[in-house]
Protein backbone atom coordinates (compact mmCIF):
# COMPACT_ATOMS: atom_id res chain seq x y z
CA UNK A 1 0.00 0.00 0.00
CA UNK A 2 1.36 3.40 -0.70
CA UNK A 3 2.36 5.83 2.25
CA UNK A 4 -0.49 7.64 3.57
CA UNK A 5 -0.75 11.22 3.54
CA UNK A 6 -2.18 13.34 6.88
CA UNK A 7 -5.21 15.49 5.50
CA UNK A 8 -6.55 18.16 8.37
CA UNK A 9 -9.69 20.05 6.98
CA UNK A 10 -12.78 21.06 7.82
CA UNK A 11 -15.49 19.56 5.63
CA UNK A 12 -19.74 20.04 5.75
CA UNK A 13 -21.93 18.36 8.28
CA UNK A 14 -23.89 15.93 5.79
CA UNK A 15 -19.77 14.62 4.50
CA UNK A 16 -18.65 14.53 8.07
CA UNK A 17 -22.47 12.07 8.76
CA UNK A 18 -21.83 10.47 5.89
CA UNK A 19 -18.22 9.53 6.43
CA UNK A 20 -19.01 7.92 9.89
CA UNK A 21 -22.17 5.83 8.62
CA UNK A 22 -19.45 4.24 5.95
CA UNK A 23 -17.90 2.93 9.35
CA UNK A 24 -20.40 2.21 11.56
CA UNK A 25 -21.93 -0.19 8.32
CA UNK A 26 -18.61 -1.77 7.86
CA UNK A 27 -18.42 -0.15 4.62
CA UNK A 28 -14.53 1.46 5.85
CA UNK A 29 -12.34 0.55 8.86
CA UNK A 30 -11.78 4.62 9.37
CA UNK A 31 -12.85 7.89 8.33
CA UNK A 32 -9.64 7.48 6.49
CA UNK A 33 -10.28 4.92 4.57
CA UNK A 34 -14.07 5.84 3.97
CA UNK A 35 -12.49 9.08 2.52
CA UNK A 36 -10.21 7.35 -0.06
CA UNK A 37 -13.28 5.06 -0.81
CA UNK A 38 -15.16 8.49 -1.49
CA UNK A 39 -12.87 9.90 -3.86
CA UNK A 40 -12.18 6.67 -5.46
CA UNK A 41 -15.82 6.98 -6.55
CA UNK A 42 -15.57 10.69 -7.85
CA UNK A 43 -12.60 9.18 -9.51
CA UNK A 44 -14.07 6.55 -11.44
CA UNK A 45 -17.49 9.26 -12.35
CA UNK A 46 -15.43 11.52 -13.56
CA UNK A 47 -13.41 9.31 -15.80
CA UNK A 48 -16.20 7.90 -16.81
CA UNK A 49 -17.63 11.36 -17.86
CA UNK A 50 -14.58 12.06 -20.11
CA UNK A 51 -14.14 8.95 -21.78
CA UNK A 52 -17.70 9.83 -22.24
CA UNK A 53 -17.02 12.61 -23.72
CA UNK A 54 -13.88 11.60 -25.90
CA UNK A 55 -15.75 8.90 -27.63
CA UNK A 56 -18.23 11.27 -28.54
CA UNK A 57 -16.04 13.44 -29.96
CA UNK A 58 -14.53 10.72 -31.93
CA UNK A 59 -17.45 9.63 -33.47
CA UNK A 60 -18.57 13.38 -34.17
CA UNK A 61 -15.30 13.71 -35.70
CA UNK A 62 -15.59 10.73 -37.83
CA UNK A 63 -16.25 11.15 -42.30
CA UNK A 64 -19.04 9.51 -43.65
CA UNK A 65 -17.04 6.72 -44.96
CA UNK A 66 -15.47 6.07 -41.10
CA UNK A 67 -18.72 6.30 -39.57
CA UNK A 68 -19.96 3.95 -42.44
CA UNK A 69 -17.25 0.87 -41.55
CA UNK A 70 -17.63 2.04 -37.78
CA UNK A 71 -21.64 0.94 -38.10
CA UNK A 72 -20.73 -1.88 -40.24
CA UNK A 73 -17.95 -3.29 -36.93
CA UNK A 74 -21.19 -2.50 -34.72
CA UNK A 75 -23.59 -5.10 -36.78
CA UNK A 76 -21.12 -7.74 -36.87
CA UNK A 77 -20.05 -7.33 -33.06
CA UNK A 78 -23.61 -7.43 -31.36
CA UNK A 79 -24.69 -9.89 -34.34
CA UNK A 80 -21.10 -12.45 -33.18
CA UNK A 81 -22.44 -11.39 -29.10
CA UNK A 82 -25.95 -12.44 -28.96
CA UNK A 83 -25.34 -16.03 -28.70
CA UNK A 84 -22.95 -15.48 -25.47
CA UNK A 85 -23.48 -15.70 -21.85
CA UNK A 86 -21.23 -12.82 -20.29
CA UNK A 87 -22.63 -14.24 -17.06
CA UNK A 88 -20.15 -17.70 -17.43
CA UNK A 89 -16.87 -17.64 -16.54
Amino acid sequence: MPPRKKLSTTIGANSYDYLHRMVKAGRAESVGEAVDKAVEIARRVDSRATLERQTAAYFRGLTPKAAAEENDLEDALSAESQGMDFDQP
